[in-house]
């Protein structure tokens, strides 16, 4: 909502110039608006009688928050009326910011803790409806080289496969490794069968000289690191 201004079948081009999200963001700055008026940019214009902001807000509705709207992969970024041209300018935004968080994360020095990837590995796993395991390359440094999604499907000793993960990370030449997944169902507990693959893992690199920093599962809210609950 902009002020106490609503569509009210009004267009926004009727709306005062000042509240109108395009201007407001141009005068005022983009940190002004809100999650709804910023995708009001985006798409330009509404549809079916909505205005933008209408469809933003069912945007945001729809996936259940900004985060998840970030997180969503682009055939689950719906709302009524939308049509493929602004899906696509909506879903290109979106990968532009996790581009972004990649970018930032790759000119970091090192990698400190577990925090300091888990808001780029949350934001590429969280809220997919399948489960993803990926691997984060790190040199001896710890400095990012790469992330690369290896396996989807459940997580455990039938779908993930050592001899694959240690060919990743030799052709990345990673001295050291982060690993993540995904629990669709939000609850990021690792399961007996996490525990087991990690060591599993753990165990075949530690042949190639790659060491294995954390396991990282990807939830509703804060990744869980395996390391930090001492299960590596």
């Amino acid at each position: 909502m902009c002020g106490s201004w609503q569509s009210d079948g009004m267009s926004i081009r009727d709306w005062p110039e000042g509240e109108r999200p395009r201007e407001k963001l141009l005068s005022r700055g983009s940190a002004t608006l809100s999650d709804a008026e910023l995708l009001a940019v985006l798409l330009g214009s509404g549809s079916r009688g909505k205005d933008a902001i209408a469809l933003g807000r069912e945007l945001l509705g729809n996936a259940g928050s900004l985060g998840a709207l970030l997180s969503s992969p682009e055939q689950q970024i719906r709302a009524g009326g939308l049509g493929p041209a602004k899906r696509a300018r909506i879903a290109a935004a979106l990968e532009l910011a996790r581009r972004s968080l990649a970018e930032e994360l790759q000119q970091r020095q090192s990698l400190g803790n577990p925090r300091d990837s888990g808001d780029y590995l949350r934001a590429r796993l969280r809220h997919l409806p399948y489960e993803v395991f990926g691997c984060l390359y790190l040199d001896n440094r710890h400095r990012v080289l790469a992330f690369e999604e290896l396996f989807r499907g459940t997580i455990d000793g039938a779908s993930v496969h050592p001899r694959e993960v240690v060919r990743a990370c030799l052709q990345h030449n990673a001295g050291a490794v982060i690993f993540a997944h995904n629990h669709p169902s939000g609850v990021a507990e690792p399961s007996a069968a996490d525990r087991a693959i990690t060591h599993e893992l753990r165990d075949a690199l530690q042949l190639v000289g790659v060491r294995v920093l954390d396991h990282l599962v990807i939830g509703s809210g804060e990744p869980v690191s395996m390391a930090a609950r001492g299960l590596l």
